[in-house]
């Protein structure tokens, strides 16, 4: 069974989806892909909305509700990375790439990292949007380069 809630942002409303333990999707509303449930309270919806409270107050969250994205190994890879891009910090996908072909051996195509980042169910707590251009430019983000650009000021890490 999916459940789901919906979160009011500073940028429109948000869209949560749970497994009944787990944060499986958040996303904005009007990009959803369709997030369809029964709406319930959870406790992870509370923790998540905690979460997005601190976070949109301009404050580092000190929780992380349990995520359960859906994926493959290679997006499950690339989203561990996501997570460990500290608040108000930036990667890019060819660094990004480079940790992945470091680890998992071999090369590794931007690209393949941006299809991946792309794919990322659950926004803003998996940070996509820190990820930026080789030459520090904002590149694409599904939530909209208003959105990313937004959270990057939020943070301090993008002027």
């Amino acid at each position: 069974m999916i459940y789901t809630a919906q979160y009011d942002s500073p940028l429109g409303t948000m869209l949560l989806a749970s497994d009944g333990t787990a944060l499986t999707a958040l996303d904005f509303d009007d990009t959803s892909d369709c997030i369809r449930g029964m709406q319930k309270d959870l406790p992870v919806f509370e923790e998540t909305f905690r979460w997005l409270d601190l976070y949109f107050s301009g404050k580092v969250p000190d929780c992380m509700p349990q995520l359960a994205p859906k994926g493959t190994a290679f997006q499950h890879a690339v989203w561990d990375i996501l997570r460990t891009i500290p608040y108000g910090k930036t990667t890019t996908y060819g660094r990004i790439a480079a940790q992945l072909a470091e680890t998992r051996g071999g090369r590794m195509s931007a690209q393949a990292v941006g299809g991946a980042v792309g794919r990322n169910p659950i926004s803003i707590l998996i940070p996509c949007h820190r990820v930026i251009g080789a030459d520090g430019s904002l590149t694409g983000y599904a939530g909209g380069m208003e959105r990313k650009d937004f959270l990057l000021r939020l943070e301090g890490s993008y002027s």
